[in-house]
């Protein structure tokens, strides 16, 4: 295992020290805990949190600032966070207004997303979730029940973070969140797996030729393993999939996150991109706005997450367009 880390079991916690040394403008670290608050505390707003196990960077802590959320919880690699550091988390973005939990759809952190929501009423801070479940690859896979919630979160990050910074209330909020989460459809590849620093060796084993369809971001089995393709026959495979459940028709508004999963080349992404604008042009589809970069990564894994987001209110793309102050989202 090659990775630059002094010891696999201190990497989580000396990557939120350097989050927060690295950008103070932005965010500050809560003493004690691994969550990360945005500097510029907004009285009267509804706070946002969001959160998971690390590994996923920038997601969740890139997020926090201006315009997108207001707290982020940094589990262990690929584990959820603890109820009391989430927990931790409400209390950091809590302006007495209320906060709402964005949590992807993984049992672990469904469950202790839960019950930091009690022990934070408890406070009197009143607290709505979303549960995000944004990935069409399979309907149960290795961590959840249900389907996964994947890089489409980052897209619910930013619309209801403009919302909440435009004054939306917390029902309001939850009612646009689950609105937002059933018109995101995400499927992902991995060209190579990736190795967490506690466990030493890769998570799983794909052959110098192969790619595995489907893949989860902590690498759960996705639905096909096949031989290497060229990028437009990839596209045409996750695309086909992603349209049996948005039903593509002419005129659709569309917004496109084409999400490296962390040592994908931007070059190649550009490339996948291009094919999936050739194949939604040729549906008659409008897509309104294009994302291509690392939203949402599984360390070193190579490879790549497709997301569609179909645009239900045009109102959505002014939401995505708000500009933010963060320190991953451009």
């Amino acid at each position: 295992m090659k990775k630059i880390i002094n010891a696999a079991d201190q990497v989580v916690e000396q990557m939120v020290e350097g989050l927060a040394k690295s950008h103070p403008d932005l965010v500050e670290r809560v003493p004690d805990t691994r969550v990360l608050a945005r500097v510029d505390k907004r009285p009267g707003k509804v706070g946002l949190v969001s959160g998971g196990g690390s590994g996923h960077e920038p997601a969740h802590a890139g997020y926090v600032g201006n315009g997108m959320l207001s707290a982020a919880v940094c589990g262990d690699v690929f584990t959820s966070p603890t109820p009391d550091q989430i927990h931790a988390g409400i209390k950091a973005a809590d302006q007495g207004k209320g906060v709402l939990l964005i949590v992807k759809n993984y049992t672990g952190d469904v469950m202790n997303f839960d019950m930091a929501k009690e022990l934070a009423e408890m406070d009197d801070i009143q607290v709505e979730q979303i549960i995000v479940n944004d990935d069409i690859a399979v309907e149960d896979s290795t961590f959840t029940t249900g389907r996964r919630g994947v890089a489409g979160t980052v897209l619910v990050h930013k619309i209801v973070g403009a919302a909440a910074e435009a004054g939306a209330s917390l029902e309001e909020l939850k009612a646009l969140g689950e609105k937002v989460t059933a018109s995101i459809k995400t499927i992902g590849v991995a060209l190579s797996p990736c190795t967490v620093p506690e466990v030493g060796h890769p998570g799983f084993e794909l052959g110098p030729d192969e790619i595995e369809l489907g893949i989860g971001i902590h690498g759960e089995p996705g639905f096909s393993r096949e031989k290497i393709m060229p990028s437009q026959d990839l596209a045409k495979q996750l695309l086909e999939r992603i349209d049996n459940e948005h039903h593509f028709a002419a005129g659709d508004k569309l917004v496109v996150l084409v999400n490296g999963m962390g040592a994908t080349p931007l070059m190649e992404q550009y490339v996948f991109a291009n094919d999936v604008h050739e194949w939604l042009g040729a549906k008659g589809t409008s897509v309104e706005k294009t994302l291509v970069g690392d939203y949402m990564t599984s360390l070193e894994m190579a490879g790549v997450s497709l997301t569609v987001l179909k645009l239900a209110d045009e109102k959505w793309l002014d939401m995505l367009n708000y500009p933010v102050r963060t320190i991953a989202w451009n």
